[in-house]
């Protein structure tokens, strides 16, 4: 089967696409189409699927000078797309959304293809709704983006709760490579923090502001994300601009998380049972799809929302302090995300792929 693949902006829609490429294994042609520059093409490029840049536009929902220069490149991406797609003829195109993904979306409806799209985020990104009327199918992570599209009884018949995309190679680390990486011990747990490729401001000054009295109770491993890396050397205090092969080992020896409420970031921590603290981008930053995220994950009792306007260092640590030093509620928590787990969402997204021309 031959099939192209889209999405970029940011790694929380190319991440889901490896765990969808490793799942498809080696039996089918692939081709990958995202921008000429973005963090796409990096890790694509790193798994060996032949790739194609194209030029793109953000789609951005506020008045900005750039939007007037990607109002140009926009048309010439769905130009580029449009050779790229009739020369390789695929029987299927998937999207994971994000603005990279629209002019290859509307190129393959020019030609006819057969579209399926994925939205990880309860609320749809703004690219996805704008694609849905061009999908043949419209694939979700939480039950409840069913109301975005209820509306519209022609884009509802569409709709496929599934799940988001894991890779099967996150739930496969060794606490034992864990510890060697960290260069931590056994005798005390460990506070994963992460605030996505990106890193998080908010995130990481409460982190350092709270460094000396956290390292009482717990070692740490802290993604900053990419030049946000301070000089600090304490023991049992490890920083990183992003882990990528190590991460999964980190994971196997983390008793709770604090993270972003980013889908694919909190899809990993229900599979591997990670209790969690998410401290979702506020509304002055986003559309809110993070809170949402959150407030959702949050009924399960597997994950505590901290919003970030309520996130003042005195509420941060005790609110860690309250989980880390109780093994018994973290154990629960756990538990708790087990019950949460859905029918394992990437072999279903698979086999909705290959088997749409059959049975549709």
């Amino acid at each position: 089967m031959r099939i192209i693949l889209t999405g970029g902006g940011t790694g929380g829609h190319v991440v889901p696409q490896i765990a969808i490429i490793e799942e498809l294994g080696d039996k089918h042609d692939l081709l990958y189409i995202g921008s000429r520059t973005g963090i796409e093409k990096k890790l694509i490029s790193d798994i060996k699927v032949p790739y194609k840049g194209i030029f793109t536009g953000k789609l951005r929902r506020y008045f900005s000078l750039q939007n007037i220069l990607d109002f140009f490149k926009v048309p010439i991406g769905v130009v580029q797309a449009f050779f790229i797609i009739k020369k390789f003829n695929p029987d299927i195109v998937f999207s994971k959304g994000g603005f990279v993904a629209f002019p290859v979306v509307y190129a393959a409806s020019i030609l006819k293809k057969k579209i399926i799209i994925h939205e990880s985020d309860l609320i749809p990104g703004l690219a996805n709704k704008m694609m849905a009327k061009y999908a043949d199918k419209i694939l979700i992570t939480f039950k409840e983006t069913r109301e975005y599209f209820k509306s519209d009884h022609k884009l509802s018949k569409k709709v496929v709760v599934t799940g988001n995309p894991i890779r099967k190679s996150i739930l496969k680390g060794s606490s034992e490579k864990g510890l060697k990486f960290t260069d931590f011990t056994k005798e005390k747990p460990v506070l994963l923090v992460m605030g996505g490729s990106q890193g998080a401001a908010k995130i990481n000054d409460l982190v350092f502001d709270n460094l000396d009295k956290l390292l009482e109770i717990t070692q740490i491993v802290h993604l900053c994300g990419k030049g946000k890396i301070r000089k600090i050397e304490k023991k049992g205090y490890k920083q990183y601009e992003y882990l990528d092969k190590n991460l999964k080992n980190v994971y196997k020896i983390t008793d709770l998380v604090v993270s972003r409420a980013g889908a694919n970031s909190i899809n990993e921590f229900l599979h591997l049972n990670l209790p969690s603290i998410l401290i979702p981008l506020s509304l002055k930053a986003s559309r809110g799809d993070q809170i949402k995220n959150a407030i959702a994950f949050e009924k399960g009792n597997g994950s505590i929302t901290l919003l970030e306007e309520d996130a003042s260092n005195d509420r941060f640590f005790e609110l860690i302090k309250g989980l880390i030093t109780n093994p018994d509620k973290l154990k629960k928590m756990s538990e708790n995300l087990k019950k949460m787990l859905p029918e394992d969402p990437t072999t279903k997204i698979v086999n909705i792929i290959l088997n749409y021309q059959k049975n549709d």
